[in-house]
């Protein structure tokens, strides 16, 4: 688990290969919820389904991503590997539903963006794919948590419009009107993962009371991201775990557990190598200040609108290093410290290894910024703890 961690990193290629595997597991398990006519169920080959999990065949054998560049789709599942995955002539979603619905989520996310887009759900997806395999979650988990993990994983930043929710709201955005200033950006991206899967018809072959539940619990998957009820999520994690009183037989804590597994996942860039760090750093705060900076053609965003600008996202007065700092110590170390108590193994103290060293590294810069008399910018100790959950949205 420490080397897939490790060495799928965040090119487009190797993202593209994240997905093809997850989207495997993911249409395995669909597969293993169907109910078919055991005479119509065809021999599997462990041995296969293990070769195409563990993705030893080689890349460049995927027709459709010869030579593809950064700008191009990412296309979730190719047509070469879809027939591999075939495990049974009942599986849940048809190859055209399957085709549909991939092709949807790829276009909802926004490519202009330079954090929230397909590789960042790839990203997650990954992450997600990692803590599912974790012991304690797959001696437990059932292929319906599975399922939905992988699938909230995958949909959890649809249709991200690149700017905030205090923005949203400041600028009396329509998505802010209909969701009532709250958790505007994850309703918007469930909704928007609802109706893609209503459109492309990917259960079609559920009955109504499952594909209706499948959409709720998506529903309460993607809102456990708001970055602004971190805190509400971090209490009762950690009041579970004084009390020692999870119990992953029980459908609600497996629940909660999948919802703190993509909370996770969500935010685990700086638990990433330094260079995956550095590089999601740079792009997380590409967006921000895009959101709230004077560019050298035209006002951006926010003083466009003539609006204060939201912390972090002003050029003028934040840095990387600090944004990255604060993000660190009041956000990501608190929760993966939790998840770590829950899941003591390998991957949480790899996680936290690199946790630890990433701090050191964005702490090294501040002060070569201190000492070079730059004196512009706020120190990490000038954060404002209580604001930079408010406000670092989705990371």
């Amino acid at each position: 688990m420490k080397r897939l961690w490790e060495s799928e990193a965040l090119s487009l290629d190797t993202a593209v290969r994240l997905v093809h595997k997850l989207w495997l597991d993911l249409q395995l398990n669909l597969a293993r919820l169907a109910r078919p006519r055991p005479e119509s169920v065809g021999p599997v080959s462990a041995r296969k389904i293990r070769r195409l999990l563990s993705f030893q065949r080689s890349l460049h054998s995927s027709r459709c991503f010869r030579g593809v560049p950064p700008q191009n789709p990412l296309y979730i599942l190719d047509d070469d590997y879809t027939g591999q995955a075939k495990t049974s002539v009942h599986c849940l979603f048809t190859f055209t539903a399957n085709v549909v619905f991939k092709v949807m989520v790829q276009e909802d996310y926004r490519s202009r963006n330079p954090y929230h887009n397909a590789v960042h759900a790839a990203d997650v997806t990954q992450a997600m794919h990692c803590y599912l395999k974790e012991p304690k979650l797959a001696k437990s988990l059932t292929s319906w948590d599975i399922l939905l993990g992988l699938l909230a994983a995958t949909t959890h930043d649809l249709d991200h419009p690149g700017v905030n929710q205090p923005f949203l709201i400041k600028t009396n955005h329509y998505l802010a009107t209909l969701y009532k200033n709250t958790s505007v950006l994850e309703n918007h991206h469930w909704r928007s993962a609802v109706g893609l899967l209503r459109e492309s018809g990917l259960f079609a072959h559920l009955p109504l009371e499952d594909r209706l539940r499948i959409e709720r619990e998506l529903g309460s998957l993607i809102l456990a991201t708001d970055i602004s009820r971190q805190n509400e999520y971090l209490l009762q994690f950690r009041t579970h775990l004084d009390r020692e009183d999870l119990c992953l037989d029980d459908a609600g804590h497996r629940h909660f557990i999948l919802q703190m597994a993509l909370k996770c996942a969500d935010i685990c860039n700086p638990c990433r190598t330094w260079e995956l760090s550095k590089h999601w750093s740079e792009k997380v705060t590409e967006e921000f200040f895009h959101q709230g900076k004077f560019t050298k053609w035209q006002r951006d965003i926010e003083k466009k609108h003539k609006l204060d600008v939201s912390p972090l996202c002003d050029s003028q007065t934040q840095t990387i290093e600090n944004i990255q700092m604060g993000f660190m110590t009041y956000v990501v170390e608190p929760l993966f410290v939790e998840w770590a108590r829950f899941s003591d193994t390998r991957l949480s103290r790899t996680m936290l290894g690199y946790l630890a060293l990433n701090k050191a590294g964005w702490k090294g810069m501040v002060q070569e910024h201190a000492s070079s008399g730059d004196d512009t910018d706020p120190t990490v100790e000038e954060a404002d703890s209580d604001i930079l959950p408010q406000e670092s949205h989705e990371l």
